[in-house]
């Protein structure tokens, strides 16, 4: 018997971590659509009302700021949001959406900018009916250009619903020595390494071939070295996640 469609999509990353993503489909992605699309008219309806009264009622002034600034928000607004706020806009935040790309990575400009040019081809006839019916022929989910761009909507797991992770034995001032406040790790990264914290079924060995492959990579990152890789994940996760002080030693 074949595999049932569903809206889950595993995602293998080339760190052999495995995630299970819940994909975004058209009825969820439209609303977070219109959260935007509000937000994007109310923030020209108050430019308008700043312009005009900036050039003392000149109407051809206004007209044409207005038309430049309507361009800038249809086509900057989603590329600036997805870039800066790691695959998120207003309304995808609202609706616990992000943009990511199949590999699981966190999206970049390039692949923002490929998707949301292709909205012009979604959009046809009218009303995004073509890439309703794209993305209601794909098992996920992906419009016109979501499959040029090479990317996914995914739903995000609410925070807070797993026990804290709990590193034993506890942090100390001399371990973290050299570490940033705060490491450079996006969401995708955070999450990569927590979901390899908690994944216990691993085999000692396992853990370690898994830690060795992803470790030197964020310590180069860092500018510190690694003794254990495995103590070395724990470490960087509990200092991008926690404000908790450390033990001194």
């Amino acid at each position: 018997m074949g595999a049932t469609l569903d809206n889950t999509a595993d995602v293998d990353t080339p760190e052999l971590v495995r995630f299970r993503y819940r994909v975004a489909g058209p009825v969820r992605r439209a609303l977070a659509y219109l959260v935007d699309l509000a937000i994007r008219a109310a923030s020209l309806a108050l430019l308008y009302v700043v312009v005009a009264l900036a050039s003392g009622g000149g109407k051809r002034f206004s007209s044409g700021v207005m038309l430049i600034a309507a361009f800038v928000f249809e086509w900057g607004y989603y590329v600036y949001f997805e870039t800066a706020g790691d695959g998120r806009s207003p309304g995808k935040r609202a609706l616990a959406l992000r943009v990511v790309k199949e590999g699981g990575f966190p999206i970049g400009f390039i692949d923002s900018v490929l998707r949301n040019l292709l909205r012009g081809a979604d959009f046809l006839p009218v009303g995004y009916v073509l890439g309703v019916l794209t993305m209601a022929g794909d098992a996920r989910f992906r419009r016109i250009g979501d499959r040029v761009a090479g990317t996914l909507v995914v739903i995000e797991a609410r925070a807070g619903l797993a026990s804290p992770l709990v590193l034993s034995p506890p942090v100390t001032a001399d371990e973290v020595a050299g570490f940033p406040p705060r490491p450079p790790l996006s969401l995708s990264e955070r999450e990569t390494l927590e979901l390899f914290l908690r994944r216990t079924e691993l085999t000692a060995a396992r853990r370690e071939e898994l830690a060795e492959t992803i470790a030197p990579a964020l310590a180069e990152r860092m500018g510190v070295k690694v003794q254990d890789p495995v103590r070395f994940l724990a470490l960087v996760h509990h200092r991008a996640t926690s404000g908790a002080p450390v033990q001194r030693s």
